[in-house]
């Protein structure tokens, strides 16, 4: 939702592989000008399953907070899950535990909390947490659209959803 994914599927292993996608450095930086504070949680299980150290995840994800704040949508938080699927952690998405961890280090109540993804992951761990949820279409987003089986807001990128926020025509509740 927030960068390019990269082809076949695979992993962002290096600092100058993130690409931002459309929309989400102008949507970031809007939510932020807003009063809003932002947490990104990621599911990154190339560490777990050993195609990355954890030092190059760090740089890939120094970068991004850098270009963020940058572009005025500075970060308050990145959760990242680094154990691969087979871990039964309780913080990769669809487990609620990063949503709830972000809750907990911000101190905003879920009733007040929105959860932003591209995924059918993001979208059920949201419901797990409590939460309410949006979807983009960006990245994952029009195939996890086509899955989708409750009803939630649907945007086409983050630009879009922050306009919606900002004009107050979408709430956490």
């Amino acid at each position: 939702m927030l960068n390019c994914e990269p082809p076949d599927a695979g992993y962002v292993m290096q600092p100058e592989d993130f690409r931002w996608i459309p929309g989400a450095l102008d949507g970031l930086a809007a939510l932020r000008r807003a009063g809003i504070r932002l947490s990104v949680a990621t599911n990154q299980s190339g560490v777990g399953r050993g195609l990355m150290g954890q030092g190059q995840l760090d740089a890939v994800h120094a970068r991004m907070l850098a270009e963020a704040a940058a572009g005025g949508g500075t970060l308050d938080a990145l959760l990242v899950c680094p154990h691969s699927p087979e871990a039964g952690c309780a913080c990769r998405k669809p487990a609620p535990g990063l949503i709830e961890t972000a809750m907990a280090q911000s101190g905003i109540l879920a009733s007040e909390t929105l959860v932003v993804g591209d995924d059918g992951r993001d979208i059920e761990a949201a419901a797990r947490a409590g939460v309410a949820a949006a979807l983009v279409r960006t990245g994952k987003g029009r195939q996890t659209e086509t899955r989708m089986r409750r009803p939630i807001p649907v945007f086409d990128d983050l630009a879009a959803l922050a306009q919606a926020v900002v004009a107050g025509k979408l709430e956490a509740r």
